[in-house]
Parts: structure tokens; sequence; C-alpha cells
């Protein structure tokens, strides 16, 4: 008992001491990263930074000040750091290796939260895909397509992939294509279709209009028509615009050809 009352006041002495500044040192540390993560947020969000990253950005600052100030407590107390890193790093890398694929979309959602190629709300095109962004989170993106389906995606493939963002610009371009017979009055069809494409209030005047014959096909001589409208009414518009033409050129007497093909028998003696 007396050997190890001893060891006991041996060990108070030795480490008492700095057992007890390290628990001060670990209190007050908390109580400074708390503070420095509330700034960073504050800071964050007077500087305008997108939403979605503001909690991300914070909970990294916050674990690696967290993971510094154990590091440096544990060297305070007295324990030897220089083992304890060398099996911390072969864990993460045992980690890192079984988690590899997690890792890429983890690094692909950072990636796309810093750049913001799109954002929610934003109608992409990516990984044979086309739909609506709903969500953006670390690992994937959700995406909600036409047809009210929900698509999620991995941000690794996302942020190393192709990907076209029907939303990023405010206009969008539409193209068309009517054809007429062979025969008709082109110089009419034209008229037509300017007044249809003025008529509609939606078609922005400038860029300007284009409208000219494309193409002599086969079975019709084809008109390519463009303008240029706001994103948003981009489906509308091109819907709008096909029902409208269908319904005047019938009624102007301009007639929609279907591909045909002339046989000639010939009848030999």
């Amino acid at each position: 008992m007396e050997n190890f009352l001893d060891k006991a006041n041996e060990l108070l002495l030795n480490y008492g001491p700095k057992l007890i500044g390290a628990i001060i040192v670990l209190l007050v540390g908390l109580w400074i990263i708390k503070i420095l993560t509330n700034g960073a947020a504050r800071l964050m969000k007077k500087r305008g930074l997108d939403e979605s990253l503001q909690p991300f950005i914070k909970s990294i600052i916050s674990v690696l000040l967290k993971v510094s100030l154990i590091i440096a407590v544990m060297g305070m107390v007295g324990i030897q750091m220089t083992s304890f890193i060398a099996i911390l790093g072969a864990a993460g890398l045992a980690v890192g290796m079984a988690l590899s694929g997690t890792l890429q979309n983890f690094a692909g959602g950072v990636l796309i939260l810093i750049f913001k190629p799109f954002k929610a709300g934003d109608l992409i095109e990516a990984q044979g895909y086309l739909g609506v962004v709903s969500e953006i989170q670390i690992f994937n993106t959700t995406l909600k397509t036409p047809d009210n389906k929900v698509v999620i995606i991995p941000n690794g493939g996302l942020s190393t992939s192709s990907m076209i963002n029907y939303s990023k610009e405010p206009i969008r371009r539409v193209d068309w294509t009517f054809g007429i017979a062979y025969g008709d009055n082109a110089d009419k069809a034209k008229s037509v279709l300017k007044q249809l494409i003025e008529a509609d209030s939606r078609i922005l005047k400038d860029p300007e209009m284009f409208i000219a014959i494309s193409e002599l096909a086969d079975s019709s001589v084809n008109f390519v028509v463009r303008v240029w409208v706001k994103a948003e009414d981009y489906w509308g518009v091109f819907f709008d615009m096909n029902e409208s033409v269908y319904k005047s050129f019938d009624k102007e007497g301009l007639s929609i050809p279907f591909p045909q093909m002339d046989i000639h028998l010939q009848k030999q003696d």
C-alpha cells in the first residue's frame, strides 16, 4: 500500500500540473475555436458566399482546429505524438483506399460547391439525365426530371464530365425548321413566319429574328427560323410556334409536305 501511495504521489506531482494545464488549454482552446468558427461564418455571410457552401466550410475549419488542439493537448500531457501520428496516418491511408469512391465524390462535391457550375433550380443535362437541380449535397446531387422522377448523381463523375447548364444564361435561342412544298410561294411563307414571330410578345426584338431557306430537300423547301427568348419562356415559345405555323400555313394555302416517292412502271414487250 505504501508503494502504491508513493507511486500515486509521484505521478500526481509529475503529471498533475501538466494534466491541469492541458485541461485548461483544452477548455480555452474550444472556446476560442467556437469564436473563430462563428466569426468565419459571419464573414462568409457578409461576403455573400453561397449558402450551401457556408456550413461545409465552417465544419471543415472547426474540425481542423479541434484536431490541432487535441494534438497540442496530448503533447502537453507527455504522450509521444510521433508514433500516434504514424498510426493515424496508416489508418487514414487504409480508410482512404477503402473509401476511394466516396472520397472522389467528396472532392467532387467540394469542387461543385466552390466553382458553382450550377445551383439549385438550374436545368442541367449530365451523365445521361436531364432535370432541375433540387439539392446539392457533399457526396451527390439530386435532379428532378420533367416527368417527376428523382435522380441522384454522384458528385465525382458529375464534377469531371461534360455537362450542359440550360439556365446559366438569361436568354436562349429557339430553332425551328419548317418545310413547304415545291411550287408554294416562298416569299409568302417567309412573311407568314415573320408575322407569327412579331405577334408573340415573349420573343425578344434584340437579337433580331433570322428566317432563311436552309435546304432544298427531297420533298420540301425548308426554312430555318431562329429567335431569342428568356430562358424560362423557351419551351412555351417552341411548342406554341409549332402549332401556330401548322394552323397558319393551312389557312394561307401553304402545304407542309411529307416524304414521298414517285414510282414509274415501264412495260416491256
